[in-house]
């Protein structure tokens, strides 16, 4: 008897429930529908709008730089490098040193800049650049073998002098 009478409260569980989703649907006209897709067209139309609004005030004038450090011929990367960022002007924004894949990020305001990578066993490598708003400016920067160091540049500049 219990099975009967719990299979009884089933069928009327279910069938109170298909009445309720078949009013629901009857109840439903096109016109009805058309007006919801309306009204959840226009709201999407609006979220998107303010966060155009919204993206556009918040990074209106930085960029960003990405430079990639490798040596000259084989790819490998070079993460001792050091890389600086100066201005047209030759000051110093920032000075960076790449990670283990040879990368540096710095986030920049619109301009131009120099980008300057330099590594003791290597000859320094300059880039002028163009940083624009919202926009990723890559420089990839393959370092030749010769020395970048003072003292070598010096000492070079001596022997040719007294031809050794």
């Amino acid at each position: 008897m219990t099975d009967t009478t719990a299979l009884s409260r089933m069928r009327t569980t279910a069938l109170a429930t298909w009445a309720t989703t078949e009013r629901l649907v009857r109840g439903l006209s096109l016109s009805r529908i058309q007006a919801v897709v309306a009204t959840l067209a226009g709201v999407v139309s609006v979220v998107g709008a303010v966060w155009s609004v919204v993206d556009f005030v918040r990074g209106g004038s930085t960029g960003e730089l990405v430079a990639v450090v490798q040596a000259a011929g084989s790819h490998r990367s070079v993460p001792d490098a050091t890389v600086e960022i100066l201005t047209a002007q030759d000051a110093l924004v920032a000075t960076l040193t790449p990670d283990a894949s040879g990368r540096a990020t710095q986030e920049l305001k619109e301009g131009v800049y120099v980008v300057r990578v330099s590594h003791p066993r290597y000859a320094v490598e300059a880039r002028r650049i163009q940083v624009t708003p919202q926009h990723t400016t890559e420089v990839r920067a393959n370092l030749r073998a010769g020395s970048s160091s003072p003292v070598s540049r010096g000492l070079s500049s001596i022997r040719k002098a007294l031809r050794f």
